[in-house]
C-alpha cells in the first residue's frame, strides 16, 4: 500500500504539481505580467452574469476601458446576449473552461472537451474563435503543455479574493489600488455562482472597480485587452527577461553537474565538450533502421546528450537561427570520430548495438547517419516535449517567440545509428576509411529552418 500511494503522488507531481511549479516560477508558456507605461490590464473570470456583467460593461464603457473576459463556457451558453455584447463593445473573450472544474481532477481528454465545446459557443455567438485561455484557479497540468491546443495560457500577477462579498467594497478598493501599476494583469469576478464564491460578491467588486477606474484616470492610466498587453511585452525590451533567463541558465547547469554524477555520464572530449554519453539498455519497443538492422529491448545502446553549457554559448554568441544550427552541427562532427574510436577500442562498448537519443531537430540528422522517427505517444513524449520546449526558449537566439513559431515543427524525435554505421563512417582506421560530411560543408537548406535544442535528462539531441 505505502509503494502504491508512493507511485500516486509522484505520478500526481509529474502530472500536476511540476507543471504548476513551472508557470509560476518560469512563467513557461504562460503570460502572468505585461509592461507598459500608461496600461495595466483588468481581466474577469466565471462569466458571463445576466445581471452584474452589463453592469460592470456599463462601468467600462463610461472610462473607456477595454478589459478581457475569461468566460464559462456552460454560462455563456446560457447568456448569448451577454457574451455578444462583451465582443461587440471591444472587449476580448476567452475560455475557462464549460464548467468551472479543475484541470487537476479532469482526464485530458475531457480538458480538451471542455475547450472545444466552449470554442464553438464563442465562435457561434460572436463569430470568432478564442485565442486564449485561463484554467479555473490558474491550474495547469502536464497536457496543457504537451498537447498544444493552440490557445495562450493567460494567469495573472494579482488577484483580491473579490469572490468573497464579506471582503466589502472598500477594503477590496485599497487592495486594487495597492496593485495600480502599469504591466499588472488584475484578476476579477464578474459571476458568484461557482464553487466557493458568493453570489452577491460582484456588486461589491463593481463598487470597488469605479473607485479605481477613477484613480485610473488620475494616474494617466488606462486598461487594455490581454493581446494588446502581450503586444506590448513583445516590443519592451525589458531588463527582467535577461535576467530570469540567466537565473534560469544557472539552475539548468547546476542540474546538468548533478545529473551527469548521478548516472555518470562520459565525455567525448574533454577540452572542448558537447557530447556527453553513457551505456545502458534499450528499453522502447523495436526498430527496424534504415540499414535492416533492429534495435530491440534489452540490446546496450550509448545514450547521447549534449553538453547544456555549451548549448548555451553556442546560442548566446549566434545572431540567428541558421548560425547556431551550422555550429552545432560541426560540433557534432567533431566529436562522432572520437566517440567511434572509443567504441572500437574500450572492451566494455563491445556489446553496443548503437547510439540513442531524443532530439527537436525535425531534419537533417539523417546526413549525419541517424535513422530518425517520431517518439512514440505516452507519458515519456509528453514530459520530453516540455523539457524540450523550456530547454529552446533558453538557448534559442529568439528565445521564447520561437516556440510560437511553426510550434508543428516542435516534436521530439528518436535519433538511432547502429554501431557499424558508426564506426563505418567515422572511425579514423585505415580500414574504416571516413565518410563523414565534408567538414567544410554543411547543407544550409536542410537547416535553415531547423528548430535546435539540446538535452540532458537521459534525452539528446
Amino acid at each position: 500500500m505505502q509503494t502504491l500511494l508512493l507511485w500516486l503522488f509522484y505520478l500526481s507531481s509529474f502530472y500536476a504539481f511540476i507543471p504548476g511549479l513551472i508557470t509560476r516560477i518560469f512563467g513557461f508558456r504562460v503570460f502572468r505580467r505585461g509592461v507598459g507605461k500608461h496600461e495595466f490590464a483588468l481581466t474577469f473570470d466565471d462569466g458571463p452574469d445576466p445581471v452584474y456583467t452589463p453592469m460592470l460593461l456599463d462601468l467600462l464603457k463610461r472610462y473607456d476601458m477595454k478589459a478581457t473576459f475569461f468566460l464559462v463556457g456552460s454560462h455563456a451558453e446560457k447568456h448569448p446576449d451577454v457574451v455578444r455584447r462583451i465582443h461587440a463593445e471591444g472587449h476580448l473573450i476567452g475560455i475557462h473552461n464549460y464548467v468551472h472544474k479543475t484541470n487537476w481532477l479532469m482526464r485530458p481528454k475531457t480538458v480538451r472537451m471542455q475547450l472545444k465545446r466552449t470554442d464553438d459557443i464563442i465562435y457561434n455567438t460572436t463569430g470568432e474563435h478564442p485565442s486564449f485561455y485561463r484554467p479555473p484557479w490558474g491550474i495547469v497540468n502536464l497536457f496543457d503543455f504537451a498537447k498544444n491546443s493552440g490557445y495562450r495560457i493567460v494567469l495573472w500577477s494579482s488577484m483580491f479574493g473579490d469572490w468573497r462579498s464579506k471582503i466589502g467594497s472598500d477594503k477590496l478598493a485599497k487592495r486594487m489600488l495597492r496593485k495600480l501599476n502599469p504591466g499588472e494583469v488584475m484578476l476579477l469576478h464578474d459571476c458568484g455562482n461557482t464553487m466557493g464564491a458568493n453570489a452577491d460578491a460582484p456588486e461589491q467588486m463593481l463598487i470597488a472597480l469605479e473607485q479605481v477606474l477613477d484613480e485610473a484616470k488620475l494616474r494617466n492610466l488606462r486598461s487594455v485587452r490581454i493581446d494588446e498587453m502581450i503586444k506590448l511585452d513583445k516590443k519592451s525590451n525589458n531588463v527582467k527577461i535577461s535576467l530570469l533567463k540567466r537565473f534560469v541558465v544557472s539552475l539548468w547547469l547546476l542540474w546538468e553537474k548533478a545529473f551527469h554524477v548521478l548516472f555518470r555520464l562520459e565525455t567525448v572530449s574533454r577540452n572542448d565538450p558537447m557530447l556527453h554519453f553513457r551505456a545502458r539498455p534499450y528499453q522502447g519497443k523495436t526498430v527496424v533502421m534504415d540499414d535492416g538492422s533492429r534495435l530491440e529491448k534489452g540490446d546496450q545502446v550509448l545514450e547521447l546528450h549534449f553538453d547544456n553549457k555549451k548549448l548555451f554559448h553556442i546560442g548566446s554568441r549566434s545572431r540567428s537561427e541558421m548560425q547556431l544550427a551550422i555550429q552545432m552541427i560541426r560540433a557534432v562532427q567533431k566529436d562522432l570520430p572520437t566517440l567511434a574510436n572509443m567504441v572500437i577500442e574500450r572492451p566494455e562498448y563491445k556489446d553496443v548495438k548503437g547510439l540513442y537519443g531524443v532530439t527537436m531537430i525535425s531534419r537533417g540528422p539523417e546526413q549525419f547517419g541517424f535513422h530518425v522517427q517520431d517518439l512514440p505517444s505516452g507519458l515519456f513524449a509528453s514530459s520530453t516535449r516540455i523539457y524540450l520546449k523550456i530547454l529552446l526558449s533558453v538557448i534559442h537566439p529568439k528565445g521564447q517567440s520561437r516556440l510560437k513559431q511553426g510550434s508543428q515543427m516542435l516534436e521530439p524525435k528518436l535519433l538511432m545509428m547502429p554501431v557499424d554505421v558508426l564506426i563505418e563512417r567515422y572511425a579514423e582506421k585505415p580500414s574504416r576509411p571516413y565518410h563523414a560530411v565534408d567538414k567544410d560543408r554543411v547543407d544550409e537548406q536542410e537547416i535553415s529552418n531547423l528548430p535546435v535544442t539540446g538535452t540532458s535528462q537521459g534525452l539528446s539531441s
